[in-house]
């Protein structure tokens, strides 16, 4: 029965050309900019549920009076399950490119079935990205989900009480699903009839290696960023944590913004971008992952300034001098 299900929805996205990863990055692109731009200009007039939605963590919407809308929230600290879950789907990514880039053999078919059915399906799927490429693409997705991972299952603080909106969590799953996917879809060897070409540094062009560079100065920056929030909540001589509460971080380019952790994200994936610039999945998944992280540091910005009297002024959202 299940089988036969699989098969009528394959023979439905090929027939309609349904991109399924596309359809989900648009989907999410249209979401949070919508009501993501109603919570800041007029949250007042908005229904609970959107802006329980859109908002989560310090800045989350405290209703208690909806109680059926308080059963969908779970505990801020479940971040950690879906990052557990990147760091096993890249590094299945990583391995496939890796594997068929040493064998010169194409992905098993069951991989190739697998991505078309998220892809387009079998006749739309073409090759846009050369194995050069897709190999280190996985490999920065992997070191950033890696990254990720040990910081929210080792490192990061979080509180107790703070809770997330059920959406948000599952969101976490499906963004990691489809970036993931994103690699591959139009990748040598990934595609029908396509086999993977010889990895050389010689073919890493130069917009590529200034891509790179930005990518691990956002990677590493991120890191010290995250740092700075997590040591707020530590006692600086025995390294306990002493805290839960949000305090006003300082140092690094939070003398400059409210979010740096978020304006790194947005050019970690802007500099992935870069190196597959044929890619539109990825082009929807840079303006998903601008959209949700502007929202969030516009939010993030005005908790700040509500909760803490001497807030400095000259700060701005996230983006140093302009937002």
């Amino acid at each position: 029965m299940f089988r036969k299900f699989l098969i009528n929805c394959q023979d439905y996205i090929d027939n309609y050309s349904v991109h399924l990863i596309n359809t989900l990055f648009l989907s999410f692109s249209v979401i949070i900019i919508t009501f993501g731009s109603l919570i800041i200009a007029v949250e007042s007039f908005l229904p609970t549920f959107i802006k329980k939605t859109i908002r989560y963590g310090k800045h989350k919407c405290k209703d208690d009076q909806n109680s059926l809308l308080n059963r969908l929230e779970v505990p801020k600290s479940w971040f950690a399950h879906f990052y557990i879950f990147a760091f096993g789907w890249s590094i299945c990514a990583f391995y496939l490119v890796l594997k068929g880039i040493i064998m010169h053999n194409a992905a098993p078919d069951a991989v190739i079935a697998f991505l078309d059915l998220f892809g387009g399906g079998r006749n739309q799927r073409k090759v846009l990205i050369k194995s050069n490429e897709a190999l280190i693409t996985t490999l920065l997705m992997t070191l950033q989900c890696i990254r990720r991972f040990y910081e929210t299952n080792f490192v990061q603080i979080f509180s107790s009480k703070q809770k997330i909106h059920l959406s948000h969590y599952i969101v976490g799953y499906l963004h990691y699903f489809g970036a993931i996917l994103a690699l591959l879809i139009n990748t040598e060897g990934f595609v029908k009839d396509s086999l993977p070409s010889t990895f050389s540094f010689t073919k890493i062009t130069l917009i590529q290696y200034m891509c790179l560079a930005l990518f691990h100065f956002s990677w590493s920056q991120q890191w010290k960023t995250n740092m700075i929030l997590v040591n707020l909540r530590k006692d600086s001589k025995t390294g306990k944590i002493n805290s839960e509460h949000h305090l006003m971080p300082r140092g690094g380019l939070f003398e400059m913004v409210s979010s740096p952790h978020m304006f790194f994200e947005i050019q970690i994936y802007v500099a992935v971008m870069g190196i597959l610039y044929q890619s539109l999945t990825w082009k929807l998944i840079v303006i998903w992952v601008t959209g949700n992280q502007i929202v969030n540091a516009l939010l993030t910005h005005k908790w700040y300034k509500e909760n803490f009297k001497n807030y400095p002024k000259n700060r701005k959202a996230i983006i140093p001098f302009l937002l």
